[in-house]
């Protein structure tokens, strides 16, 4: 190819993918989880009327970053899912809970609609958290010998992996109720101020621990950050969370309605970074590269014409359902009515 190095531009693929299935069914997600706060029945069909005319467009980030892991990284694709099938079969049984509960719950009987609230609130609590648990497995090391996962069924069963699904929980409630901010007034709105204030400061909390761990339990990791003049060209990132968290807080307290989650954004995108920075170019951490994982350059290539033609299909269509539907969702009104 000429020097084009194929991997590099499959990794950077997935990695955008990846990034927007967080950042996108991250806000998603935390709606669901913020239903355990809201009792109100018209609230409720506000809050979910803010998502669903946008969500399940959001899942393609998913099926495009999985989808592009089997094409040009078969390796890693066989290792990570013997590592992590578990957490990711229950990730998606929680995601069908959600989907089904997202369409049924509006067509129920007043006696019966509590049941789907509940598959919407489980669904989001268990696809959001197994998430956490499967990027803590993954960022933990997955053991590989002769090209095979070489570790146990319940491996991800550690301490770290479960404080990151506990993290990720943190980071979607705050990630939903920024997005609550944005999208509804009144009461409702007064409650999201209120919660998104105690979760920024959870948020800090959990990336601050999870910050401390990485390092200690993996002396590669410390190196990497803490060493001359790697030390210097990361710094940046932890500043700028830092001054992302200050003028979150500073945003909430003026009322301000789409900063604070264009903020949210922003941090999880500098966390994820961080995340990058620790294992990169390992695509199973901590011993298999891109380039050892990688599919022949054939199948790279035309794998990679397929989604060259497709990417600015989705980024299109994504654009213009959040255009179509941009604005604040009012009470007795929304998108299922």
């Amino acid at each position: 190819m000429g020097g084009i190095d194929l991997s590099l531009i499959w990794a950077l693929i997935i990695i955008f993918g990846v990034m927007m299935y967080v950042v996108m069914d991250g806000f998603d997600l935390g709606v669901g989880l913020l239903f355990l706060a809201i009792k109100d029945k018209e609230e409720r069909d506000v809050m979910m009327n803010t998502v669903a005319p946008v969500w399940d467009g959001n899942e393609t980030w998913l099926v495009l970053g999985g989808a592009g892991l089997f094409g040009a990284f078969p390796l890693a694709y066989a290792v990570i899912l013997s590592a992590l099938y578990l957490p990711l079969i229950i990730m998606l049984l929680g995601l069908i809970f959600r989907g089904v509960a997202f369409e049924f719950r509006f067509k129920a009987s007043e006696r019966n609609r509590h049941w789907w609230d509940k598959a919407f609130v489980g669904g989001s609590i268990i696809a959001t958290f197994s998430q956490g648990v499967a990027l803590g497995a993954f960022l933990n090391g997955i053991p590989v010998v002769n090209n095979a996962y070489a570790g146990g069924s319940l491996d991800w069963l550690r301490p770290f992996p479960l404080f990151c699904g506990f993290a990720l929980l943190v980071a979607y409630a705050q990630l939903g109720s920024t997005w609550l901010i944005m999208k509804t007034e009144g009461r409702l709105q007064e409650d999201m101020y209120r919660f998104s204030s105690y979760f920024i400061y959870a948020l800090l909390f959990v990336i601050a621990v999870i910050s401390i761990w990485t390092p200690l339990a993996h002396p590669e990791i410390a190196q990497r950050w803490f060493t001359m003049p790697n030390l210097f060209y990361f710094l940046p990132v932890p500043l700028l969370l830092l001054f992302c968290f200050i003028a979150t807080l500073i945003t909430l307290a003026h009322r301000a309605t789409a900063t604070p989650f264009l903020l949210t954004l922003l941090v999880i995108f500098l966390g994820y970074s961080g995340l990058g920075i620790s294992i990169w170019p390992n695509i199973v951490p901590p011993s298999i590269s891109m380039w050892q994982a990688a599919s022949p350059v054939a199948s790279q290539l035309f794998a990679l014409i397929g989604a060259l033609f497709t990417l600015p299909f989705i980024l299109v269509y994504t654009a213009w359902s959040y255009y179509v539907f941009r604005g604040k969702v009012k009470l007795g009104e929304g998108y299922h009515h």
